[in-house]
Order: structure tokens, then sequence, then C-alpha cells
């Protein structure tokens, strides 16, 4: 007896979950970029001391980063023969750009940053 794939709730399971993923990728099916989107995860957190990033690179080497700070946002840009990289993070708070401390591992970048301390009270009158 000759199956009817029309009545088989899997029969294109994994034919659409590609097609997902690859729609979530901004790839498509044979695309050299299919499986790194344009959107990069990147996460700030403030901490008692100041803030950490933490953005996930894949298939970028550390020489291919170039970060920019100006105290409020923390630029991140990367080229690499598989993609191109450049988003701007607004930091939860304002923050001492000549304290950053930045480490990148395994596609993993992590920068640190001390608060800044610079607020002004002011008094009236």
């Amino acid at each position: 007896m000759d199956r009817d794939d029309r009545d088989d709730p899997f029969g294109n399971f994994f034919e659409e979950i590609e097609r997902m993923m690859n729609e979530m990728a901004n790839g498509e099916p044979g695309n050299e970029d299919a499986g790194f989107g344009s959107a990069t995860h990147v996460d700030a957190y403030t901490t008692e001391e100041g803030v950490r990033l933490v953005a996930d690179l894949p298939a970028v080497s550390k020489d291919e980063l170039s970060l920019q700070c100006d105290g409020e946002s923390l630029t991140i840009s990367a080229a690499s023969d598989r993609r191109e990289y450049d988003e701007t993070v607004k930091l939860p708070v304002p923050v001492d750009e000549h304290s950053a401390n930045a480490t990148f591992n395994n596609g993993v970048l992590e920068v640190t940053f001390d608060r800044d301390d610079d607020s002004a009270s002011i008094d009236l009158e």
C-alpha cells in the first residue's frame, strides 16, 4: 500500500523547520550566509560596579572587531569574509568609557565599564 503524504501531519516537518530557521537567519537555502542573521544577540546588564555587556558574534575573530564608546552607547563593528556587523547599543546608565575592559573568547564579546559618577547636584536658591 502506498503512503498518502497528505494525511501525514509530520510529512513536511523538517522542511518547515529548515524554512523557518532560514527565515530567522535572513538567509535562503544554499546561501553562504544561512545561519548568520543580521541581528546578533547583545545583552547589557547594570551591576553594582557598572555595566556589563555580552554579545554573541559567531564567525568573527578578535582581529576583526572594533569597539567605540561615548559614555552612553557602545558601537560594535566587525567584518569577516562571512559577514559584516555594525550595531550601536544604548547603555542602561552613563559609563566612564575610559574604564572599559573587553574580552573576546569563542565568539562571545564581554565588555565591562565603571559607572560615570559625574552627576552634579544643583543648589536651589
